[in-house]
């Protein structure tokens, strides 16, 4: 049997000085420990009952420290849980607690999280769905829960809205600098990029009705010759030479037709 000498408040915990135990000359306890316990000075307490408070402290650190981590912001249940491991809450069936505590006082609730998370999204117009699922998926989010949101939220309605205006914005920034074959490759490959189907980046592209501007195109491609020509002039010539022209412009999304049109005026440099 042992009892408390002394009680002191430091700056988050409490110190606790014990006498009459072999092990444990002073413990620290969070307020809400020595609160719960009714701890005080001249207190007697044995080994349960210490192994009791210190069990209990724990926990009670453990929903402290959950507290503080989520007064900044929404967390989720995975985030809560990776934080109290990181600070030296390491019993499984504390955190495990702490977290149904929180998660019962809606303090951690992960639909609600998955939930602002694809509206902000949504508003920001800068994701598909499938990006906003893995996004969620590394936050711990369970799947289930993310494809339900995903569904009641993003409907294809707001998919495409928000497809058409990233297409748009891709648009502004290539038009002028892509033929129409590579703009529409490079608008669909951003798109699904960012996380919509195929069939949904079709739908954004097509709603754009791109045209083609045969002057800006045309220029294009007497660009890209002069630097294709320069290069491989520098190994090849004749036959040899226009083929891998021609097969270098192709694969920059240039038609055979034009290719071959403007080969047939083009003087290759010496």
């Amino acid at each position: 049997m042992g009892k408390i000498t002394a009680i002191k408040k430091l700056k988050r915990l409490y110190r606790v000085d014990l006498s009459g135990f072999d092990d444990e000359d002073k413990i620290y306890l969070s307020e809400d420990t020595i609160v719960h316990f009714f701890l005080n000075v001249d207190k007697k307490l044995d080994d349960a009952d210490l192994e009791e408070i210190q069990s209990y402290d724990q926990f009670a650190q453990g929903k402290s420290l959950a507290l503080y981590y989520i007064s900044f912001k929404m967390r989720t249940s995975s985030e809560v849980r990776k934080y109290l491991s990181e600070h030296e809450i390491d019993n499984t069936d504390q955190i495990d607690e702490v977290i149904n505590i929180l998660t019962k006082n809606n303090l951690i609730n992960d639909k609600a999280y998955a939930e602002n998370f694809i509206e902000g999204k949504i508003s920001m117009g800068s994701a598909g769905p499938y990006q906003i699922k893995q996004k969620l998926i590394t936050k711990g989010i369970d799947p289930l829960i993310i494809d339900q949101a995903l569904t009641n939220i993003y409907d294809e309605e707001k998919q495409i809205d928000v497809a058409y205006k990233l297409a748009e914005k891709t648009n502004r920034t290539y038009g002028q600098r892509l033929t129409l074959k590579q703009l529409k490759d490079k608008i669909i490959q951003n798109l699904m990029n960012k996380g919509f189907t195929y069939s949904i980046s079709s739908i954004a592209l097509e709603s754009l009705e791109l045209e083609t501007d045969e002057e800006n195109e045309t220029q294009l491609l007497y660009t890209a010759l002069e630097k294709v020509a320069k290069r491989y002039s520098k190994n090849y010539e004749g036959y040899e030479r226009k083929q891998k022209v021609t097969q270098a412009l192709a694969r920059k999304g240039f038609s055979y037709d034009d290719i071959s049109s403007a080969l047939r005026d083009y003087t290759f440099p010496e």
